[in-house]
């Protein structure tokens, strides 16, 4: 199967043309599923609806095909996306779930892990092809973030990219979609970002027009920060706690004293509105 129709990487080759963002937000229930659509129809934005593996290990087939659902039918162009899948059992749940006809547009094929460039290309290549093979573009990280989020493994030791060897790193996974390391992690920035704008830059020139850039790690960071990533090459912001940690707490207060459907109904407001102030953050307004 082609990847030429492929949601993602329309999605995103539009907003690196046109020198947007695209919020992909993580989502842990239907309700953070629905709020995204919400907010993404009701701002005219594209989005990207991500998900950790172990959210996909939970609900499976159902959850997924409920994902795809909601995406693909909305009246804006949202992508499903499956963030930092490591460890062989989710790579092969996602896989097998696409040779079943239930695919995500996009997975990121995540070996970090390994100790050389040529590990990470031997551990990530035969999952690429057999992605490509069932029309799923594939996101793979060059160097190393330190820190975790749910359900993933923690990585203590960060290598940054190198751009002298990014050509050589995606010509041999065969993956679509970059994920460089530049000083950003997985949770709480102790003294502060320090990003290395000149490896973006460097690795904007490099691919320009035809290997979208993922920002992941974003944490507490400031908005002029997201703007100078997305005006030096970044297309694609992964997103996590903003959304959830208020939803989660409007609907632990809400259910205290509210009925379920009005405790839901409110948090996902919370989840729809952090998802808005994004999609203005990153200039996607309007760009559907």
């Amino acid at each position: 199967m082609s990847l030429a129709g492929n949601r993602t990487l329309a999605i995103l080759r539009k907003a690196e043309d046109e020198k947007y963002g695209i919020l992909a937000q993580t989502c842990y229930d239907a309700n953070c599923v629905i709020g995204l659509v919400r907010a993404a129809e009701r701002c005219r934005s594209p989005a990207i609806i991500q998900m950790f593996p172990i959210t996909l290990a939970f609900g499976k087939g159902p959850w997924l095909q409920f994902c795809l659902n909601a995406a693909h039918q909305a009246s804006v162009p949202i992508a499903v996306n499956l963030d930092h899948a490591t460890d062989p059992e989710h790579l092969e749940l996602a896989l097998s779930l696409a040779e079943q006809g239930i695919a995500f547009d996009s997975i990121m094929v995540d070996a970090s892990h390994a100790e050389t460039d040529e590990e990470n290309i031997a551990l990530a290549r035969p999952y690429v092809e057999r992605a490509e093979k069932l029309g799923v573009a594939v996101e793979v990280e060059l160097g190393r973030l330190e820190g975790g989020e749910a359900g993933l493994r923690m990585i203590s030791d960060a290598k940054l990219t190198r751009p002298e060897g990014a050509r050589a790193f995606m010509e041999g996974t065969g993956a679509r979609i970059l994920a460089p390391s530049i000083g950003n992690l997985h949770g709480s920035y102790i003294n502060g970002p320090k990003f290395r704008q000149d490896i973006l830059k460097d690795l904007q020139q490099t691919f320009k027009g035809t290997i979208p850039l993922c920002l992941h790690g974003t944490d507490e960071l400031p908005d002029d920060l997201f703007r100078e990533c997305i005006a030096n090459g970044i297309s694609k912001i992964n997103i996590n706690s903003w959304g959830r940690d208020p939803y989660a707490k409007k609907l632990a207060e809400g259910l205290q004293t509210k009925t379920f459907p009005e405790a839901v109904d409110d948090a996902t407001k919370v989840f729809e509105d952090v998802c808005e102030r994004f999609f203005n953050l990153f200039g996607s307004v309007g760009k559907a």
